[in-house]
């Protein structure tokens, strides 16, 4: 049976969950979780083979939670369950850790090959990802683009088109605004602007609001 931990903020996604899962007879959802604080209380005192996780999350960001976890338990399988673009979110989630990113606009198939896919120890990716990464055109493309992106960078490119200032940024991210700054500058860099109003327009153009 594989143990399956459901994370995300909205009671309605993980009773859902729940429902799915009441009788299957290979996937059990052994417990819930609404912060990314509470993935490491259930973590510690429960076995979990995989866990399903929204991407925005209270307290910590799932992303951040994603990369300690793994350096704790790097046996536990984590897919990213959520409706920001595959595009721009896939890539870094699974450089950062994660067996799968999947959409919630999916089917009730996909999430279960999802979590089964995770936990034969493989990586779950819808066939349009899939696509995007073996793509050799030399043409530059969204996710071209973004793999050439660490985790960190994305997020803060996302935080900066959503119109966050620095000191908000660094506050959500649990990162100094030095580091903020430095992560800015970087951006400018890989992406070829030279200001902020350049680089939230890039933001918006990756569809990031």
């Amino acid at each position: 049976m594989i143990k399956v931990l459901i994370v995300d903020n909205h009671p309605i996604v993980t009773t859902g969950f729940q429902l799915l899962f009441e009788n299957h007879p290979e996937i059990q959802v052994v417990g819930t979780a609404g912060t990314g604080v509470e993935i490491f209380e259930f973590v510690r005192r429960n076995d979990v083979d995989v866990i399903v996780s929204e991407i925005e999350l209270p307290e910590l960001n799932g992303i951040t939670a994603l990369r300690a976890i793994k350096k704790e338990h790097s046996k536990i399988n984590i897919i990213m369950f959520s409706y920001h673009p595959e595009e721009i979110y896939a890539i870094s989630t699974i450089k950062a850790g994660a067996s799968g990113y999947v959409l919630k606009s999916e089917s009730t198939d996909v999430i279960i090959a999802a979590i089964k896919t995770a936990y034969n120890g493989q990586i779950h990716l819808s066939e349009k990802m899939s696509k995007h990464l073996n793509y050799n055109d030399t043409k530059q493309s969204k996710t071209r683009i973004y793999k050439r992106l660490s985790t960190r960078e994305v997020e803060v490119l996302k935080l900066l088109s959503s119109g966050k200032k620095n000191k908000e940024i660094a506050l959500e991210l649990d990162i100094n605004e030095k580091t903020v700054s430095t992560y800015k500058a970087r951006l400018f860099k890989k992406l070829n602007v030279t200001n902020l109003i350049d680089l939230v327009n890039q933001g918006k153009h990756m569809d990031l609001t």
